[in-house]
């Protein structure tokens, strides 16, 4: 699918790194931003990418990125994985299920190379969704789940699951955003990531990191009330680099209470 607001990608990346599809669209460094993962409302003006959940539908007209939860259960989604595939859901020394309590969510295993397998089919059909749904990148979240995972995982399992996600995006004609985790991102071209979505960089001091990284190919996305750094000195800092947005933590829709967004 065609988008005269990003820019194409080759066919074949540089020596040691992966074939990335000719069709493939990159997003353009600065162009502003929305994060809707919440639920989509028509993008305000200006506007010209957005990133919604894969079960939503992409905004006509721009660069639309597809968020997948990749490597944890999505609330309400819990009952499904136990019913279909128990044995992909991480559990501790007791058998108990070990979960990102912050969201309530569910790890997902990728300790193993034929879980993996596994997990890349079911989530790999998320990302043949997000394609056909007409999306031009996809945004699979939660890479760093090792970091909750009681040592159950490590950044080498998370990294090969993503490298096969990668794969898979870029086999449908997708692009793929590296989300957070500055752990891996010394090995974002080795994994096969293009962009990034950034959650709080400024207030963590990392926008410089995922912008040298990718070119200025950075989402990120500011809290409102969440840390020390207020938005203006976030925009003072990167907002002629990176497309930088202010959203309220429940990504709540427009014309809802305590939706917040503000730009650069």
């Amino acid at each position: 699918m065609g988008c005269s607001v990003a820019e194409g990608a080759p066919g074949t990346a540089g020596s040691g790194q992966p074939t990335r599809a000719a069709d493939v669209l990159l997003p353009t460094a600065g162009m502003e931003f929305d994060y809707q993962i919440g639920e989509g409302y028509t993008p305000p003006e200006g506007v010209r990418a957005v990133s919604r959940d894969r079960e939503d539908e992409p905004a006509p007209g721009l660069y639309n990125v597809c968020y997948v939860n990749a490597f944890q259960t999505q609330p309400g989604a819990l009952s499904w994985w136990q019913d279909t595939h128990p044995g992909l859901l991480l559990r501790d020394d007791d058998g108990e299920l070990i979960i990102d309590e912050g969201w309530d969510e569910v790890l997902l295993d990728t300790s193993t190379a034929a879980r993996r397998t596994e997990l890349a089919e079911i989530v790999g059909g998320w990302i043949d969704g997000c394609a056909e749904s007409g999306f031009q990148a996809v945004e699979p979240d939660n890479l760093d789940s090792f970091e909750r995972s009681q040592g159950k995982l490590t950044e080498e399992h998370n990294a090969a699951f993503a490298g096969t996600l990668a794969a898979r995006a870029h086999s449908a004609g997708l692009a793929i955003g590296q989300k957070n985790t500055t752990d891996l991102l010394d090995r974002h071209d080795e994994i096969g990531f293009d962009f990034a979505v950034t959650e709080e960089c400024a207030q963590f001091d990392e926008c410089g990191a995922y912008a040298d990284a990718y070119d200025d190919r950075v989402f990120a996305i500011e809290y409102e009330g969440e840390g020390d750094v207020d938005f203006g000195e976030a925009c003072s800092a990167w907002g002629d680099r990176i497309s930088l947005v202010l959203r309220d933590l429940d990504v709540l829709p427009a014309g809802e209470k305590g939706y917040v967004r503000r730009t650069c």
